[in-house]
């Protein structure tokens, strides 16, 4: 699913909002989870999975069109858990 279907289906799901009202509910969710992980915090939805950061330590990688070593710098990567009903609804059970 891609940005565009999720408010088309929330919007369909709620035809007493307009488009532009979705579309702002959908921006402050995502930007409040960028915000919280930007922080170093965690976001947590309960049924779903959480959403977390994790370290990446500095390593030496390799360039795949040349071979030539690169040095590749520490950093932190988002990281998301699915929740245990996700995972059951996955596996079918």
């Amino acid at each position: 699913m891609i940005r565009s279907e999720l408010l088309q289906a929330l919007h369909k799901d709620n035809p007493e909002l307009r488009a532009e009202e979705v579309e702002q509910v959908v921006d402050i969710f995502f930007d409040e989870i960028a915000q919280r992980l930007a922080e170093g915090g965690r976001v947590e939805l309960r049924g779903f999975g959480a959403f977390s950061t994790r370290e990446r330590q500095a390593r030496t990688g390799r360039n795949p069109r040349t071979g030539e070593t690169v040095e590749v710098p520490a950093k932190r990567v988002p990281y998301f858990k699915a929740g245990k009903e996700i995972r059951k609804r996955l596996n079918g059970e």
